[in-house]
């Protein structure tokens, strides 16, 4: 079970409060997370990635175990606390601005 911690606008735009609970049926990478989010929640299609490319979002960032994997690859494997679900993987809106 792969825990994932939205922030605050995409939690009301899917209709859920803390954190979401995901069972990931092959290795957890960020694709396989964002695939079964996508798939479990529709609504959120296109908000993290593209539709197309399935790149990331500009704005959005991906954190795990106290680490920025916004600029890994999507298919490394996330680390193993966030794969037993010790640890979160987190998707936060970045701010841009001075």
């Amino acid at each position: 079970m792969i825990r994932v911690v939205l922030p605050a606008h995409l939690r009301t735009l899917a209709r859920v409060k803390g954190e979401v609970k995901l069972d990931v049926a092959n290795a957890a990478t960020q694709c396989t997370v964002l695939d079964a989010l996508e798939a479990s929640y529709p609504v959120l299609c296109g908000t993290i990635r593209d539709h197309v490319t399935k790149k990331r979002r500009p704005f959005v960032r991906f954190f795990a175990c106290e680490r920025d994997l916004s600029h890994e690859p999507p298919d490394n494997p996330l680390p193993d606390a966030v794969a037993t679900g010790a640890e979160p993987f987190m998707v936060v809106g970045a701010m841009a601005g001075g």
